[in-house]
């Protein structure tokens, strides 16, 4: 299993389950619990979620996945940024906490700038650090100017940036990946087939009928052959990650790459960064 390293020294696998859109519907939480069991399974141990997903709903998905499995699981949840505060964040963790039946978090991260300052942010987490709530925590679609902010704001220890990234929308690529990168922090990349919209593209279809694969795992696979980025695709269902965990034994060849620059070009100025 390929790994990526947080800059305290933890390892985990480089792919990882996402849960958004997860828990919106009763009639497929089961088949949800399974695929996410499933993955467990496979060694795919970090689960993302976040307090916003279904208003809660898909922690508590969660919740019920992990139960018994605690100690199998890299569990990370995000907080909105409202609740990033010296007098909320420690009341948001408590109550993804309990929606999640476990008392602490592996990662906590902000899930994305709002209004309050980041050395609030950084202090509260901090704090939440000390009491033993989480471990560790990061951040979630900062751009390059607001980590360079982070970092003078006191947030030298966070772990991660969460970004939107895949083959058509490599705008980090220009400069927050390499900014990242220069400090070892690795990125996790959310929506790594755009939602299925990447699937039916004709360059992704040549090299998966080539590899004898689908084009999910050529995405992802390209992600993974990268240093330093955690993928994590959503998994909704048995099928779906017997495929996202295939894509760790696919190995993209130098004629795959080119076409996929040339279908998909890298950036050669700075973007803003995206999210969803």
């Amino acid at each position: 299993m390929k790994t990526i390293e947080f800059p305290d020294g933890t390892t985990v696998p480089a792919l990882g389950q996402g849960t958004w859109m997860m828990g919106e519907e009763r009639g497929r939480r089961a088949d949800e619990i399974a695929a996410l069991q499933a993955g467990l399974d496979l060694g795919l141990t970090v689960i993302d979620t976040a307090e916003m997903y279904a208003d809660g709903e898909a922690e508590r998905v969660v919740g019920e996945a992990i139960a018994h499995r605690r100690d199998e699981v890299f569990l990370v949840s995000k907080a909105y940024p409202q609740n990033a505060s010296r007098a909320r964040l420690r009341q948001a963790c408590e109550a993804s906490c309990k929606r999640l039946r476990t008392d602490r978090l592996d990662l906590y991260l902000l899930h994305w700038r709002g209004s309050v300052p980041l050395v609030e942010t950084v202090e509260a987490m901090e704090a939440l650090v000390a009491a033993g709530l989480i471990a560790r925590w990061g951040v979630s679609n900062l751009d390059t100017d607001d980590m360079a902010e982070l970092e003078s704001a006191g947030g030298r220890a966070c772990m991660t940036d969460q970004i939107l990234y895949n083959l058509t929308r490599r705008g980090p690529e220009f400069d927050l990946i390499p900014w990242l990168g220069r400090r070892a922090i690795p990125v996790m990349a959310y929506s790594p087939v755009e939602q299925g919209r990447l699937l039916g593209h004709g360059a992704l279809a040549r090299i998966a009928a080539e590899h004898g694969v689908s084009p999910a795992q050529v995405a992802l696979a390209w992600l993974l052959r990268q240093p330093g980025i955690l993928a994590i695709p959503k998994t909704s269902s048995l099928a779906h990650v017997r495929d996202n965990r295939a894509a760790l034994d696919l190995d993209l060849t130098a004629d795959d790459i080119t076409l996929l620059d040339r279908s998909f070009p890298p950036p050669t100025k700075r973007r803003p960064l995206e999210m969803l």
